[in-house]
């Protein structure tokens, strides 16, 4: 009884019917005739592995050529992880490390007289730097991920392959002045579009996310900091053509305060971040709702959203929205027994909703929060796409508490049958979804670790 209640409940969380025959396939590994195919990211770590690998043969075999440039980009790669910034939400971590990467494989000459090496060293140079600058990064516990490391083997072996042979063949002998500047330019920004791709690609073969949104969030990012590291990456080639490599530490001053503006600005958006998180807290210390409800209504309502392909602009503004979803409680005389709104008549939700949003707007955070916090209690044809998650999740964090040990199972049940009136279908299935997914918020979730 026990195994059958568990299957049970996979498949309804799944929305699948039950199977007759034949073997599930692993997680994360589609079939193809009967061959498990592995997943996408496993495809990427071996082709980054072996081009890697290659690299290094050739490196060693042949000799490192023009052993000083190769050092002082090693450096410069070096001292660019040194300073990279860990962080999830962060799309260039280490924007020095990566325009000098670029600049190296797309260097010819070296103060007038040419460089000599070839794509195989550069992209040894660049892995070898790369690591070396990480050390310190693992002595504090925060290593390199793999998959930042293969894109950027990736990219920069691209851009290399591209550049190298046809610069050692003289086939752009005749590129000089702007045509040269325009095809440093062109190459770089190639590269930017395929990292984007594959940073998106790689993320969609972890957790599921659909591709379109989130490639449309990496290409969004294009334009800023990744339009800083083009730009450096070709002038700086340009540079040390010309000058040599004292252009190196001239040209990386831009970037490096890029940079320190760039982290300052992420540390007022996060500190902004931690002022709504304190202001949703206050329900909480109150007694009004359980500890820990706003966060985790938070990080499934953002799973969900990003299920549903929303950008992250739009799940910055739901994961406030579902933050202080709950702050119209404070006006209530008498507390709802745990905080239970989604059992309430809609005429006192709608009520506590409206307050909700006119203690929101006092907040000065943006208005589309308070309009959501408002419009959460409306029917779901009428509201946006954001108040209908934050119904939903909230609807179902309340009910699978209330319910026990079967409390997610029944609470998924009672929203499935409430899509005809209460609760939008879409959003149900997509939460569905979700959960089904082994995912590390639906792992924090379901094991209580908020």
């Amino acid at each position: 009884m026990a195994s059958g209640g568990h299957r049970r409940r996979r498949l309804l969380l799944r929305g699948a019917r039950p199977r007759r025959t034949g073997h599930r396939p692993a997680r994360g590994a589609s079939m193809s005739r009967g061959v498990p195919v592995p997943p996408l990211h496993t495809l990427v770590h071996t082709c980054a592995a072996v081009l890697a690998a290659g690299s290094l043969g050739a490196t060693l075999y042949n000799g490192v050529e023009d052993r000083g440039a190769a050092l002082a980009f090693g450096v410069l790669v070096a001292f660019g992880e040194l300073t990279r910034r860990n962080g999830t939400r962060i799309r260039q971590a280490a924007p020095l490390a990566a325009a000098g990467s670029l600049s190296y494989a797309l260097l010819g000459e070296t103060g007038g007289r040419p460089a000599g090496h070839g794509a195989a060293q550069v992209v040894t140079v660049v892995l070898a730097a790369s690591l070396l600058g990480s050390v310190p990064h693992v002595g504090r516990g925060h290593g390199p991920t793999v998959d930042p490391l293969a894109r950027r083997v990736l990219t920069v072996g691209f851009v290399a392959v591209c550049f190298q042979p046809l610069y050692d063949r003289g086939a752009l002998d005749g590129w000089g002045g702007p045509a040269h500047a325009l095809l440093l330019l062109s190459l770089l920004s190639l590269s930017a579009l395929c990292d984007a791709v594959l940073t998106a690609a790689l993320a969609h073969s972890r957790t599921g996310w659909p591709f379109l949104p989130m490639l449309r969030d990496e290409l969004r990012a294009v334009p800023g900091i990744g339009a800083a590291v083009i730009a450096t990456g070709a002038v700086m080639a340009l540079g040390v053509a010309v000058v040599g490599l004292w252009a190196l530490p001239v040209f990386s001053v831009p970037l490096l305060l890029a940079q320190l503006s760039y982290r300052r600005y992420a540390a007022v958006r996060a500190t902004y971040r931690q002022t709504i998180a304190s202001l949703a807290r206050a329900t909480e210390i109150a007694g009004y709702t359980p500890a820990g409800h706003a966060r985790r209504v938070a990080a499934l309502s953002q799973a969900v959203g990003r299920d549903l392909g929303l950008t992250e602009p739009e799940l910055t503004v739901l994961e406030y929205a579902a933050l202080m979803h709950d702050i119209g409680q404070l006006s209530l005389v008498d507390p709802v027994p745990a905080g239970a709104t989604a059992g309430l008549p809609v005429t006192e939700q709608r009520r506590i909703a409206l307050l909700g949003g006119a203690v929101v707007r006092q907040t000065g955070v943006d208005p589309r929060v308070a309009r959501i916090v408002e419009q959460q209690a409306d029917p779901h044809p009428e509201q946006p796409l954001a108040a209908r998650i934050v119904r939903v999740v909230n609807a179902y964090e309340e009910k699978s508490r209330e319910g026990g040990p079967g409390g997610p199972l029944t609470a998924l049940e009672e929203l499935r049958l409430g899509t005809a009136g209460e609760y939008a279908p879409e959003v149900v299935e997509a939460l569905a979804r979700v959960l089904s997914r082994n995912t590390e918020v639906v792992r924090a979730y379901q094991g209580g670790a908020w």
